[in-house]
């Protein structure tokens, strides 16, 4: 009983932390807009760098990838301290961080895409393949020139990197959590860019300026 309700205490710990969109309160309380009304209309670093610039995405990059690690160590430490696997209080929280920018409690439930927030979780459960999967998307929005190609097919690639990969890069107790992990992300990722695969498909998809 008590594994399941230090459970709940980190998933709340884990939404309530993911909730704090940095674009959001950025672009409300520096430019007196709503980032949501502006661009592509979604709350993150990419739009932040279309509409207000280098430096307001940098500071949402801060903001967004700071909290998923937050999340994730209290994760940690609230199951750890009290016995239990902190991996999966570490996952639990992690998942709950990325649910929260998607949906976050305190913004109308209309948030990010939450890929920078799960690259985060994933630098402390999954380094290495977090690391490579980095790696891959850097490369194609270099080739490219679209992000949201980039945060896809990264995002694919971490279950397949735990699973094929997972006993050298993890320890075993922690696997099965992190691959499930992954994989939720990989699809929610997937699932939150559904309009820029219509726009990839057509052509119409806006190209990052890697000069900006």
């Amino acid at each position: 009983m008590t594994y399941y309700i230090l459970m709940i205490v980190v998933a709340l710990i884990g939404y309530l932390l993911g909730s704090i969109n940095t674009a959001v309160i950025l672009s409300k309380i520096l430019y007196k807009n709503d980032i949501r009304t502006q661009g592509s209309g979604n709350a993150g670093m990419t739009n932040m760098n279309r509409v207000y610039g280098k430096k307001a995405a940098l500071f949402t990059f801060f903001g967004d990838f700071c909290k998923g690690i937050v999340a994730v160590l209290l994760g940690k430490l609230v199951l750890g301290l009290a016995g239990f696997d902190s991996s999966h209080g570490a996952c639990i929280a992690g998942a709950l961080a990325v649910i929260g920018h998607n949906w976050p409690v305190y913004f109308g439930f209309k948030g990010g895409k939450g890929v920078l927030t799960s690259f985060s979780i994933l630098v402390v459960v999954a380094p290495i393949p977090a690391l490579i999967a980095l790696v891959l998307f850097i490369a194609l929005v270099a080739l490219t020139k679209y992000v949201s190609l980039g945060s896809m097919v990264a995002a694919i690639s971490l279950p397949l990197l735990v699973f094929f990969a997972g006993n050298y890069l993890l320890s075993q107790s922690g696997f099965s959590a992190v691959f499930i992990l992954c994989l939720f992300v990989a699809v929610l990722v997937i699932v939150r860019h559904h309009a820029n695969i219509g726009r990839l498909l057509r052509g119409q998809e806006s190209k990052l300026s890697l000069k900006k």
